[in-house]
Parts: C-alpha cells; sequence; structure tokens
C-alpha cells in the first residue's frame, strides 16, 4: 500500500514529525515516584504532560510501557480508529521534539490539531510501537512509552533531527476517543440526483466513485456542495475525526487523483482544525454521519496555497462517503 499517497489529501499532517523520514498511577495523573530508569509524568489527561526524569538517574535499558492513568472510556481494540493527544521529548531535554500540545493555547480542545490513526495501520507521526501500545487500553487514558530511537523508530529515524539511535526518547499519549469502523464500509440509500451545474456521480460498491464534470461550464469560483445520500448518524462537529472513504478528480480534466478505494478502504483525519484542505473543514463539518457528499473545491481552498503542490491550480471534485466519528 502506498500509504503517503493515500494520505495526500486526507490528513496533511497538523504537526511536523520531526523525528520521522516518515502499572497504574494516581488518580490526578501523577504516577508517583518514578521507578528508576523512567520518567516522571505530572498532569491529567486532557492537559498538557510535564514530563521529567530522575536526577542524574540512568535511563533504563529496555523499552518500557506504562499507563500513567486510566480512563473511563471504551477499550481500545485492534482496528479501532483512535484520536490521540500525544508529545515526545529525548530524556535530559526538556525541549518538545513533537506533538499536539503547541496550538493548545490558540485553539483550545475542541478545535487545536489532533492526530487520528488506525490501530495496526502505519502512521506518519507516531511509531508503530507507540500506536500499539495504545490498544488495550481505555479512551481517556494517559500512556506513556519510553525506548531507544532506535528501538522505537528504527528505520523510520530521520538522520536530520539531531536524535541519535542510542537517544532515549519519552512519548506520552492520550487516546482522546475511539470507535470501531469498517473500513469496506459505505454510505447506504437512494442517491440523489447531481443539481444543475455539479458533476454527475456513480459509485459502484466497494470501487472508486466515477465523477463526470458537465461539458462547457467553468469551474465555479467558490465552494459547491451537495448531500446525495442524506444520513442518519450524529452532526460532524469540528475537532472530531472522521472516517470516510472519498474519491477525487480534477475539474479541468475529469481525472482521477486519488482515492480511498485505490489504497484499501476508509482514511481517517481530523475536521474542522485546518489539518485537511480548507474545502473539507467547511464542507464536512455539520453534515452527518452516514452522508454521501458531493464537493467541488476552488483552489483557494484546496491547494493554491501550496505552490508546490502539483494540485494547486486545479478545482478539486470530491465525493465523501461519512462513516464515523471519533
Amino acid at each position: 500500500m502506498n500509504y503517503n499517497t493515500k494520505r495526500r489529501v486526507a490528513a496533511l499532517l497538523a504537526v511536523p514529525a520531526l523525528l520521522f523520514t516518515a502499572a497504574c498511577g494516581s488518580d490526578d495523573g501523577n504516577n508517583g515516584d518514578a521507578a528508576e530508569g523512567v520518567a516522571q509524568v505530572k498532569g491529567k489527561a486532557g492537559e498538557k504532560p510535564e514530563i521529567s526524569v530522575p536526577k542524574d538517574g540512568k535511563p533504563s535499558k529496555k523499552t518500557v510501557t506504562e499507563t500513567v492513568s486510566e480512563g473511563s472510556g471504551s477499550v481500545i481494540k485492534a482496528s479501532d480508529f483512535v484520536r490521540l493527544d500525544w508529545t515526545v521529548q529525548k530524556w535530559g531535554g526538556d525541549k518538545e521534539l513533537g506533538g499536539t500540545w503547541a496550538a493548545a493555547a490558540a485553539g483550545g480542545k475542541t478545535s487545536r490539531p489532533q492526530s487520528v490513526e488506525q490501530i495496526g495501520k502505519p502512521s506518519q507521526q507516531l511509531p508503530d510501537k507507540v500506536i500499539e501500545a495504545v490498544k488495550g487500553k481505555k479512551s481517556g487514558s494517559r500512556i506513556l512509552v519510553q525506548g531507544t530511537a532506535s528501538d522505537l523508530l528504527g528505520q523510520n529515524l530521520n538522520p536530520s533531527s539531531g536524535i541519535a539511535a542510542k537517544d532515549v526518547l519519552i512519548w506520552v499519549v492520550d487516546p482522546v476517543g475511539a470507535a470501531a469502523v469498517d473500513a469496506k464500509a459505505e454510505a447506504k440509500g437512494e442517491q440523489a440526483a447531481s443539481e444543475a451545474g455539479m458533476p454527475e456521480v456513480k459509485a459502484p460498491s466497494q470501487k472508486a466513485a466515477t465523477i463526470t464534470v458537465p461539458k462547457g461550464t467553468k469551474a465555479p469560483k467558490d465552494l459547491k456542495q451537495q448531500v446525495l445520500i442524506k444520513g442518519s448518524g450524529k452532526k460532524v462537529e469540528a475537532g472530531q475525526g472522521l472516517v470516510a472513504q472519498y474519491t477525487g478528480v480534477k475539474w479541468e480534466d475529469g481525472k482521477k487523483f486519488d482515492s480511498s478505494w485505490d489504497h484499501g478502504g476508509a482514511t481517517a483525519f481530523q475536521i474542522g482544525t485546518g489539518s485537511v484542505v480548507q474545502g473539507w473543514d467547511k464542507g464536512l463539518v455539520g453534515k452527518n454521519v452516514g452522508d454521501r457528499v458531493l464537493l467541488v473545491i476552488p483552489p483557494s481552498l484546496g491547494y493554491g496555497a501550496s505552490p508546490s503542490s502539483e494540485l494547486a491550480k486545479n478545482t478539486l471534485v470530491f465525493v465523501v462517503d461519512i462513516l464515523g466519528a471519533v
């Protein structure tokens, strides 16, 4: 699977993945006097953690996973989609190397960019072993993962990050919410005909949609949208993680440039926080889980702000099936 291609449209990184080339604690969120060689974490889940290490202590030679505090949500299972807060720093350093908390002061909890991942699938932001540590824990928990960069990142360690293979990294991860969503699911119901001036959509089951742009019609300068299938689920709110199927074509020539169906099924992303193109943020917030949505996105709300993108000058047409929210 070409995972980077899969995420080209649906998951522009909310925070830079600086490192990549790609036992229960107390109720107040403090794991008490940390064991020798293991970092100490202060702060409640849902608040930015404070990480410290034993003075003059040496880190454990083994990778350590601990539940700092246990949440009250559902148990996260294999293949669940999870929305996460996280931070990482190096043993002996107090500088955050990456994470989701940087925008907390400006955006607040519901509008801060967070990571949305699927358990068992590769991530562009978190190591496999860190994602795996979340499985079996409850939503609302706070989890610590500590180990060498070599063990946690392996071949994905970015040589230009300033992190050596022997350096010990400390990750603190808060799974905010989780949902089990079938990655092969699709919107169900009778599909409405496209409105005048909008592209025609044929969506065969388990395949990329066929989108036909109306001939001789100029691309709209503003965002155009239409709900083709009305779902019965809850309304989508900014800050949620969405699980969706999508197909995208260029208005100018009608050629498909991407589809989740070409990469094994549904993708996941956060909505309403600037983590995806503006056309998706504007067009999908307020819709309902189960909707099939047709979007026509002008360059200014697509990739126009990224001149290096091959789609920077294109008007984009998407068909998006909203399968679930996290």
